[in-house]
């Protein structure tokens, strides 16, 4: 059974902006570490996006120029207010990064030697590690297994075994070949799965 998408709803501008801008003052670790608290708010609290919907707007924004947390939110705010609404999401996604990198810039000619600093900083890095697995694991989940359906009163679920033997070929390809720009490898994706129609 496939899940809908839900109707959209009306959402108030500063509902949009501080809904990206709590997402982006309490993310660390830059877009990818944003990948599941987005997830999180935008499809499980608020129910703005499924998680299909969702993963198209990662796949699209890692092939558009930008950060893919931005133009997901962009996606989101213009889903439900258009142009007006992609402007604020994103104007919200960002503003907390401004500010603190404002505030750093000025901080952190002082205290970049202190030991302290340096350690809440080395901190920092497994936690954002963690961040990014846990969304690669979500978006794995969405891509690479087709949706849940009802047969004969029981769930079943099968593994797209196409889409996961595209994945690890470009895994391989990209280790092997890294001078070649990541876009080349999503043109080349889209192209096999449009050609091979890849269940979804």
């Amino acid at each position: 059974m496939t899940h809908n998408a839900p109707a959209p709803k009306a959402q108030s501008l500063g509902t949009l902006f501080f809904t990206f801008f709590k997402i982006g003052l309490f993310t660390f670790g830059g877009g990818y570490a944003m990948l599941p608290i987005l997830q999180r708010e935008v499809v499980e609290k608020k129910g703005w996006a499924t998680e299909e919907e969702l993963t198209d707007y990662f796949a699209i924004g890692q092939c558009t120029p930008g950060i893919i947390a931005v133009n997901t939110a962009t996606f989101v705010g213009h889903k439900y207010r258009g142009v007006s609404g992609g402007v604020v999401a994103t104007l919200g996604l960002v503003c907390p990064s401004i500010l603190v990198i404002l505030i750093i810039a000025r901080m952190l000619g002082k205290f970049k030697d202190s030991p302290l600093v340096q350690k809440g900083l080395y901190g920092l890095r497994p936690a954002s590690v963690a961040l990014v697995a846990a969304a690669g694991v979500s978006v794995a989940e969405v891509t690479l297994v087709s949706l849940p359906s009802i047969e004969a009163g029981a769930w079943s679920s099968a593994v797209v075994w196409p889409a996961v033997a595209l994945g690890v070929v470009i895994f391989i390809a990209q280790r092997r070949f890294p001078k070649i720009h990541p876009v080349a490898f999503i043109v080349f994706a889209g192209v096999v799965g449009a050609v091979f129609r890849f269940p979804a």
